[in-house]
């Protein structure tokens, strides 16, 4: 993990009110907890962790949902837990008048991690 991208990271959340930077931070817990040597960086204008040079998650805020952008293989293989919310290839978004699935989000990240050091995704 850089410091630079971990600033980056840091700076992202404070732009958001504070319930969101709640969710925001926890799922950044949640991604470090899973992967801790992975890379937080910012990609595509997104709080974004790399492990072995590849991207392992991504994650953004909107004005009613969280973005997350675990990859099309992460979002297939969890695609019965991901039928309540609206998703794309590579894509799900969790509104913020829901609760939050952090347990679904850990398994994905852990699938992420597994595929990376496995040399896949």
């Amino acid at each position: 993990m850089t410091n630079e991208g971990s600033n980056q990271i840091d700076a992202y959340i404070e732009g958001f009110p504070e319930d969101v930077q709640r969710i925001l931070r926890e799922i950044r817990q949640i991604v470090r907890a899973a992967a801790p040597e992975a890379e937080e960086t910012i990609g595509y204008r997104m709080p974004t962790f790399k492990l072995r040079g590849k991207n392992l998650v991504h994650f953004a805020a909107y004005e009613r949902h969280i973005g997350f952008y675990p990859t099309p293989s992460a979002i297939a293989a969890f695609e019965e837990a991901l039928v309540p919310y609206k998703r794309a290839k590579g894509s799900v978004q969790f509104p913020l008048d829901r609760p939050i699935p952090y347990d679904l989000i850990r398994k994905m990240v852990r699938f992420r991690v597994q595929e990376v050091a496995g040399g896949e995704g």
